[in-house]
């Protein structure tokens, strides 16, 4: 059985509640990604952040990054995958709530995310035609 532990892209780090949006904006220019977990004061999952958020959720609105936090862009519940679950599980996740990025967790640590690039590396064409029908035929403009 190939699980999320197997397709993800391993080392993910969080971004502190607490943390401001330049400073967000820095650490995904120098891990090369578009997309962090937000982490409260006890490491637990609150949110995600992408660059897509600071940009539109930030900047075009006219707010300094450098005064916004990270817990602030956060909204509604986190969604995440336990290391352990198998691919269907990670799939169902994904499509049910209609997200591109996936956490993964083991034993309440962040092990890594499941991104996209991630899914097209390991999914045979029809699982990956699947899931894309079902994220992006029924989402809206994000």
């Amino acid at each position: 059985m190939t699980t999320a532990k197997d397709i993800m892209h391993p080392g993910a780090q969080w971004i502190p509640a607490h943390e401001t949006l330049d400073r967000a904006a820095q650490l995904m220019r120098r891990l090369d990604v578009g997309a962090l977990p937000i982490a409260d004061e006890n490491e637990r999952l609150c949110g995600i952040l992408t660059d897509r958020d600071i940009v539109v959720g930030c900047v075009a609105m006219g707010h300094d990054p450098a005064r916004v936090t990270a817990g602030e862009m956060a909204q509604g519940t986190p969604r995440w995958v336990d290391a352990g679950a198998d691919v269907d599980a990670v799939l169902h996740e994904m499509q049910e709530h209609q997200i591109r990025r996936l956490p993964v967790i083991e034993e309440k640590r962040l092990v890594g995310m499941i991104s996209e690039a991630d899914l097209a590396q390991h999914l045979n064409a029809p699982q990956i035609a699947r899931w894309t029908e079902q994220v992006y035929a029924h989402s809206g403009p994000r």
